[in-house]
This record gives structure tokens, C-alpha cells and sequence, in this order.
């Protein structure tokens, strides 16, 4: 058994923007045990999903996953990716294995085990264990699932724990492509399947999954190599600017969570609580006190789901004018007020982003005083077809310079345009689940698949 295992992570997100390649190659020049990225997020809101695309770069992510694949090909060593084509489709899966097939061809590498599994599910299939009485709970404070929620769902992916890339490595898989995965799942498996124990594993999952983002300064897309250990977790910052720190690791576990001491996952959950960090070198910092706490009776598995809300366009404003911007409110109350007349009986959504105000945080925000000398108006216009979204669009982008407010005595409107028109913005989508639904065998919603990849393979 092996006493220590060493993973690099070179990017947060694979393909969002692209690795940078000197600390890639310092890492590299480590000789690490597993190569592993994250390529998805919900982050980047539900439209991928719903139209079965990337946000990502093609030529991007081919860069990253051929850094990874030559690396760790030449040390022959295994490569995992997770959340294929950043929303982990069968598409995405798709795509990124024949990249991995045209990158092994072109640079003529010897034969290996290529491994994918996919994540997508079909709505009948769901529909007939919920007949069957399985309830699909809410996350975040949703109701449980509905009949209807589920049959307007456009496309469904189940997000997968360490299940399916323990079956590859255990397969004999050297590169392992996976459909929609939990960040952690990617490097937890390798350091699971190697017999370390779960608590570092997935310690080091959650640490590693946004690379970089756990060192500072700050600075996107470096390596970092985390070594696990039977007693502990250490993560290393490869970038020879950046170090990990006791603030910058400890500050991670607060990254996009409400609860920074639990990290949640298929088949039980991560206790960061009792974490205690230490400056191990000046690069390094060590992590122990970690719980791993296995989930009692059935698997857990979250759905990701999206549904198709219309066409959108988008109108962008400026407002320079003091009495406009102190009554922005009324003014956006007028300009609803004139829609509404315009499209009275039309089913359309029309939405204001305000930014010198709320545009970031909306309700949230804790400046009530407008603080600002100018603000920038989008304006969101989304309905059933392109030429109605255009419609609104374009009466609540105008309306805004011709509103009028008490005592304005002067004819010229207070509003300037980015572009005369209003911009297409494609086919608009929300997510409509984000539930789990237990499952017996933790496999069942997978599909893996194995093939020889190389030279000499047909």
C-alpha cells in the first residue's frame, strides 16, 4: 500500500479559460500519481443543460485536456476528468472523447484504457420511479418534486459521486472521461481506490476541485498538487507566485456555501468543523481533523434539471441625468406600466438590472442610497418566440428615455443607448430541479463505458 498520493489539479474549471502552462509543467516535472479536473459547474446557470452545449471554448478545452493527457501518458499514469463539456451531457461526454481519440492519433501515442461514463437521464424513466412512490426531495428549500416540474424539464443530468471512476480505475481505465460528477468525486476516487482513507479523500476533493483558488495571492487556473496521506492532506501552490497558506485553504472552505464546514456529496458528506491547519512549508499547508460521515440506508443522488422559459433579448441603457437616476424606481415603475398597456394579454417576462444600484445583488443588497453619478439599465426581455422577445425588448429599453417624471420640463429624454437596437441573447432556460433521489445501487443511473485508445487500436 502506498504511503502518500500526490494529484495535480491545473484548473478549476477545465476549458473556462485556459490552464496556464508553467505551473502545469512544474507540476508536472513532479512526477504526480493522477492527473484530475473538474470541467462543470452550475455556476454558469441552467442553459447549458438545457441546450446541450458548452459555455467553454472548443479550442480550450482541446488545450487542457491535451496537457493532461500528453503528461500523463508520458508517465503513465491515470488522467480523470469530471463534468465533461461543463455541463456534463452525453453530448459533452461525446465531445470530449473524441478529442481524446483525435489527441492520441495526432501525436501517435502508444495504446491505453479509456473509460466514460454518462450522467443524462430520461424523464420516463424518472417519471416511473416517481409513480412507483420514490419522492424526489428539494434541495436549498425546494418543495419536493412535481409530476408537472418534471414533464416541462427539458434535459436531466444525475451528478455522480466517486461510483462510476472507482469502477474505471478498477477496470484498468488510464483516462477517465465523466459525464456531470461532484467536484470532489474526481479526486476523491483515485485516493479511495489507492486505500487512503475516505475523510482525506474527500478532504482533498474539496480542496483541489478550484485548483489555484485555494493559494494567494489570487490568481486563476495554476496548478496546485495535493498529497494525501494515511494522517493528513497537504496542498501545494505550483505557481511561483502563489502560495497555500493557513487563510487562502482554510478561506476555501467558504467558497460558494452557505455552511463552510460541510461538503455534501453522493453517499454521505465531508465534516470540515474540527479542521486544523498548519504551515507546513512556504508553499504548503497541512490539514487534518477532518470527518468523513457516510449517509445511513440508500444513496442520495442529486438531478440537475433544466426547462426552456423562452427567447431573450437584451437592451443596454445609460443614465447620467441626477433627477432620473434619484427616481430610477419610478421611472422602471412607468416603463413597466407602458409594457404592460403594449402586451396586455401576452405571457412575457421583463426584467431590470440595475447596475450603480442593486445590479449585483438585487433584493440583497445593503446600499438602499444610490451612491453613484450614472447607472447602466439592462433590460431583459424574454417571451415565446424571437420577435415578441425583441418586441418587449425594445418598448422597455425606449420607454425608459421617453419616461416621464413630475416637474422634468425639458423635451430631450435622459437615456443613451450602447447599440439603437436590442441585442439577441438566444433561448433562455431556469433551473427547474435541483432534487435528489435515492438510489439502491449507486451505479444505476450510469452508463461506463471502456475502449482502447492508441496507435494501434481500431
Amino acid at each position: 500500500m502506498k504511503s502518500e498520493l500526490r494529484i495535480v489539479s491545473p484548473n478549476g474549471h477545465l476549458g473556462f479559460a485556459p490552464t496556464k502552462e508553467e505551473s502545469f509543467h512544474l507540476a508536472a516535472a513532479t512526477r504526480p500519481d493522477y492527473y484530475c479536473c473538474d470541467s462543470g459547474s452550475d455556476d454558469i446557470g441552467p442553459a447549458a443543460l438545457g441546450a446541450d452545449r458548452s459555455v467553454s471554448m472548443y479550442e480550450w478545452q482541446k488545450h487542457d485536456l491535451e496537457l493532461m493527457l500528453l503528461a500523463a501518458r508520458e508517465q503513465n499514469v491515470p488522467m480523470l476528468v469530471g463534468s465533461a463539456g461543463d455541463c456534463g451531457t452525453n453530448s459533452r461526454v461525446d465531445m470530449f472523447v473524441q478529442i481524446i481519440k483525435d489527441l492520441a492519433a495526432e501525436h501517435r501515442l502508444p495504446p491505453f484504457k479509456l473509460a466514460y461514463f454518462y450522467s443524462e437521464l430520461d424523464n420516463a424513466d424518472l417519471k416511473s420511479r416517481m409513480d412507483s412512490g420514490v419522492i424526489f426531495e428539494g434541495l436549498d428549500g425546494r418543495e419536493n418534486l412535481t409530476v408537472e416540474e418534471l414533464e416541462t424539464t427539458t434535459r436531466v443530468v444525475a451528478v455522480a459521486g466517486v461510483h462510476p471512476f472507482l469502477e474505471a480505475l478498477a477496470a484498468g481505465a488510464d483516462v477517465i472521461i465523466g459525464g456531470r460528477s461532484s467536484d470532489v468525486a474526481v479526486f476523491a476516487a483515485p485516493a479511495i481506490h489507492e486505500g487512503f482513507p475516505p475523510e482525506h479523500a474527500y478532504y482533498a476533493g474539496k480542496v483541489l476541485e478550484c485548483a489555484s483558488f485555494c493559494a494567494e495571492p489570487y490568481g486563476a487556473k495554476e496548478s496546485v498538487i495535493g498529497t494525501i496521506t494515511h494522517d493528513d492532506v497537504k496542498v501545494t501552490a505550483m505557481a511561483p507566485h502563489q502560495r497555500c497558506t493557513v487563510a487562502s485553504v482554510a478561506g476555501h472552505a467558504m467558497y460558494e456555501r452557505s455552511n463552510p464546514y460541510f461538503e455534501y456529496f453522493a453517499g454521505g458528506l465531508l465534516d470540515m468543523s474540527n479542521c486544523n491547519y498548519e504551515q507546513y512549508d512556504e508553499k504548503t499547508t497541512r490539514i487534518t481533523g477532518q470527518k468523513y460521515v457516510p449517509i445511513e440506508g440508500d444513496i442520495k443522488v442529486k438531478l440537475e434539471g433544466s426547462r426552456r422559459l423562452g427567447e431573450k433579448y437584451l437592451g443596454i441603457a445609460g443614465i447620467r441625468d441626477p433627477y432620473t437616476i434619484a427616481n430610477i424606481d419610478k421611472v422602471l415603475d412607468l416603463v413597466r406600466g407602458e409594457v404592460a398597456a403594449q402586451f396586455k394579454g401576452v405571457d412575457y417576462h421583463l426584467n431590470f438590472r440595475v447596475f450603480g444600484k442593486d445590479g449585483v445583488m438585487g433584493e440583497l443588497e445593503p446600499v438602499t442610497e444610490i451612491r453613484s453619478h450614472e447607472l447602466c439599465v439592462v433590460v431583459e426581455g424574454i417571451a415565446e418566440t424571437s420577435e415578441l422577445a425583441e418586441s418587449v425588448t425594445l418598448m422597455g429599453a425606449r420607454q425608459i428615455f421617453y419616461a416621464r417624471l413630475p416637474e422634468v420640463k425639458g423635451t430631450a429624454g435622459t437615456a443613451s443607448f450602447v447599440v439603437d437596437d436590442v441585442l439577441p441573447a438566444g433561448t433562455t432556460y431556469f433551473w427547474s430541479m435541483n432534487h435528489t433521489v435515492p438510489v439502491k445501487d449507486p451505479m444505476e443511473l450510469f452508463e461506463l463505458n471502456l475502449c482502447e485508445v492508441g496507435a494501434s487500436a481500431s
